[in-house]
């Protein structure tokens, strides 16, 4: 899709790389992140309620994998070895000689991932008896190798700390991974939708339709560009935004619709692609989550005029800090993406603000890391998604509980929430047999003080699903980093709650 700018932005190939330190994290995705040691519930991501002891998130990665047929969710844990100066590997970094860690559960180990780009569940520091929600080991194993980027980085002759080669190489690589036209890595995915809405011309006297279930980034970044978030009401089987109640939402001044995949499910693309063009709007989407995922052979994030990923930690493909990164099929809209993330530059002529635009500029040190992970990632939403399948396959039909949809088209496994009639005594009991558990949306947008307002002079239906949603949500742990014997706990910890509440 070719668009017309609206920002006045000249033409050119410019890459945004001007000088410059740190990024410019835009509110509401914040992460309160704590540096003990534990198994909590963990952290408030700003999407969120959580509690807990805090988990060390800076410190690691998964190391490689093993193909197993245990319980039907392999693989199981790996013991590849962790990435620091020794032997080159595919990726441009070195290996060291193999870690023997103690293994977990294992049938017929299969064929080995590259190193350093795991999983390797069950391998990292212990987390005591509990079912840790987020892994506490994340980057246990790539400690070497981050430290080695940091030296390497740090005392370099170019002294280039954002914005350089290796985020350039990232982009790239991303860019060929997808078959997208552009990538343009940024702050943070909040800073993504932002930077995409603004790109896109959206501004006062727009309207956008939004999700009423999700983050709040949803309506915040509508709200930053100056134009109105209309909050429609979500599919009440796969949670996300209902393109009929989108349709009914739309009015002369909307600019845009912004569905968002949410939990472990793409949105249904296809029928907003349809609205959109029929309705001449922009389509905006939130595939923060969805990294990895496919949808009728289309890659999330490349369905509308642009996409994003978020790099948080606890995201598919997370790092030790903020960051993300918009995707898109039009060089144009890429263009305008990649000087208004760095203060309207073009990249070429230093100093000369063509748009106002903002700081929400790459990292260095981050770039060089997600390109030694990227290898890897493939084999842990493999594990990630053999995890859901096994929980799908035993607590589907459960009195009170509903699964989310079945299957592997569209789904991204962020993480696995289950809708259960009486939540919390179901989360109360998983806690008691030492399962943590996770309820990202303990309320609805509009039903929050930050967006009550705008969303008091809506007119028109409510938002049921939405609502019903919050109360019943529960999300399970799914990370690659489980073991099999802990996925299988959690399994039966959730049957035992529910069949016995049966009687």
């Amino acid at each position: 899709m070719t668009t017309t700018s609206t920002h006045g932005l000249p033409p050119g190939n410019g890459d945004g790389r001007g000088p410059g330190t740190g990024a410019d994290t835009a509110p509401g995705v914040d992460t309160d992140l704590s540096t003990g040691t534990g198994s909590g519930t963990s952290t408030d991501f700003g999407t969120g309620t959580g509690s807990g002891t805090g988990t060390d998130f800076g410190t690691e990665t998964d190391s490689g994998t093993g193909a197993v047929t245990a319980l039907g969710i392999g693989p199981a844990p790996g013991t590849d070895p962790a990435v620091v100066p020794g032997a080159a590997t595919d990726s441009g970094f070195r290996a060291a000689p193999e870690l023997h860690t103690a293994p977990g559960p294992r049938i017929a180990p299969g064929p080995r991932t590259a190193p350093g780009s795991g999983p390797a569940p069950g391998t990292g520091p212990t987390t005591g008896d509990r079912v840790p929600f987020f892994p506490p080991d994340l980057f246990h194993e790539d400690r070497d190798t981050l430290l080695r980027l940091l030296h390497e980085i740090g005392t370099g002759a170019e002294q280039k700390f954002i914005l350089g080669d290796r985020t350039r190489r990232f982009e790239e690589t991303l860019q060929d991974r997808l078959g997208a036209a552009d990538v343009v890595a940024c702050s943070s995915g909040t800073s993504a939708l932002h930077l995409i809405l603004t790109a896109l011309g959206v501004g006062p006297g727009d309207e956008v339709v939004v999700p009423a279930l999700g983050c709040a980034p949803l309506a915040a970044a509508v709200l930053h560009t100056g134009a109105v978030p209309v909050f429609g009401d979500v599919d009440p089987r796969t949670l996300t935004l209902d393109p009929e109640d989108a349709r009914a939402r739309v009015t002369p001044r909307t600019k845009a619709l912004m569905p968002a995949h949410m939990f472990s499910v793409m949105a249904d693309m296809p029928r907003f692609t349809a609205l959109a063009a029929a309705e001449g709007l922009r389509l905006v989407e939130d595939s923060a989550v969805a990294q990895g995922a496919v949808l009728d052979g289309t890659p999330a994030g490349l369905w509308g005029d642009a996409g994003l990923y978020s790099f948080v930690q606890v995201k598919s493909f997370g790092m030790p800090g903020e960051g993300g990164a918009v995707v898109t099929r039009d060089e144009e809209t890429g263009h305008r993406v990649r000087m208004l993330r760095n203060h309207g530059q073009d990249g070429v002529h230093r100093g000369l603000h063509h748009v106002i635009g903002v700081n929400s500029r790459f990292d260095e040190i981050q770039a060089a890391f997600q390109l030694h992970r990227l290898p890897g990632l493939d084999a842990r939403l493999e594990r990630r998604a053999r995890i859901a399948a096994h929980y799908t396959e035993h607590l589907t039909g459960l009195p009170g509980v509903t699964t989310p949809p079945p299957g592997t088209d569209g789904r991204c496994y962020y993480v696995y929430t289950l809708l259960a009639d009486d939540r919390d005594a179901l989360r109360d009991h998983l806690s008691a047999e030492g399962v943590d558990t996770h309820v990202y949306y303990p309320k609805t947008l509009p039903d929050q003080a930050a967006f009550a307002p705008v969303a008091a002079g809506a007119s028109g239906p409510g938002w049921p699903h939405a609502r019903d949603a919050a109360r019943r949500q529960l999300s399970l742990p799914v990370h690659h980093r489980l073991t099999d014997a802990q996925v299988e706990r959690v399994t039966e910890a959730v049957r035992a709650h529910a069949l016995r509440t049966r009687g």
